[in-house]
């Protein structure tokens, strides 16, 4: 029996860069559809459409494409795109490479509908990679338990140890909270500190917060200049941009996104 999320609307952004992450945004697609009755939107941007992934997902997935020359992923712009269009009371924005336990997202969509915070991350703060030894196994047998028995064999990612876990991955949020904050900074162009930069603008404007127990696992895939910081420059302007927010009061954060 899949669970009633009618209300949520979970978004994928993604550029297929490899088969390696054309098979994990399927992985995580099923994960979701198999547990779920919800809105599942995915974005994909790229140079040209190729009619591949369209052809792979299921009829009941909302698919869009955006014709994107760009070399660099503009994530942030693209789930604004997408983002302003959603009409259910949650949101979901997800990675392509994501796995957790369905228990996770209830536990996070149920403190939303009760009002008990105003966004939610479906795991504890420990983000996990997988591995591709680990991934290749998960990508045959399709078992979260054995991702869960071999844990010990994982690193954290990003900011999984510092400041109360990894904001990123997987959150939930009001759809109204999520508009009202700004969205997505599109400042942040290309791979970044996006995710530590929203969770801190959410805390500035006075969002509770809440986390479900459990690890969210991330399926190991091939990095190019769209998973790492590109150059020098792109790092200050990275670090700048965070720092700026990050030091923002709730007025100005309200005026920097509200013009």
């Amino acid at each position: 029996m899949r669970y009633n999320l009618k209300d949520t609307t979970f978004i994928i952004p993604v550029r297929i860069d490899s088969m390696v992450r054309l098979e994990n945004l399927l992985l995580t697609l099923e994960s979701l559809e198999s547990n779920f009755d919800t809105n599942i939107i995915v974005l994909e941007a790229s140079y040209y459409n190729n009619g591949i992934l369209k052809r792979l997902i299921s009829n009941s997935i909302s698919y869009f494409f955006i014709e994107d020359k760009d070399p660099i992923f503009h994530r942030t712009k693209h789930l604004n795109t997408i983002s302003r269009n959603v009409d259910t009371d949650i949101i979901g924005i997800w990675d392509a490479d994501v796995i957790l336990e369905s228990t996770q997202i209830i536990e996070a969509v149920q403190q939303l509908r009760y009002r008990n915070c105003d966004f939610a991350y479906p795991y504890d703060g420990r983000f996990l990679d997988t591995s591709e030894i680990i991934r290749n196994y998960y990508l045959v047998h399709k078992d979260i338990n054995f991702l869960k028995k071999n844990i010990s064999k994982m690193d954290l990612l990003y900011f999984s140890a510092k400041e109360g876990g990894a904001p990123g991955g997987a959150f939930l949020i009001t759809t109204e909270k999520y508009k009202y904050s700004g969205l997505e900074n599109q400042a942040f162009y290309g791979w970044g500190a996006e995710d530590g930069e929203r969770y801190h603008r959410w805390l500035i404007l006075n969002y509770l917060k809440y986390r479900s127990k459990g690890v969210l696992f991330h399926l190991s895939h091939p990095r190019d200049q769209n998973g790492t910081i590109r150059s020098d420059y792109h790092e200050s302007k990275t670090v700048y941009e965070y720092d700026k927010i990050r030091n923002s009061t709730k007025e100005e954060l309200l005026n920097i996104f509200h013009k």
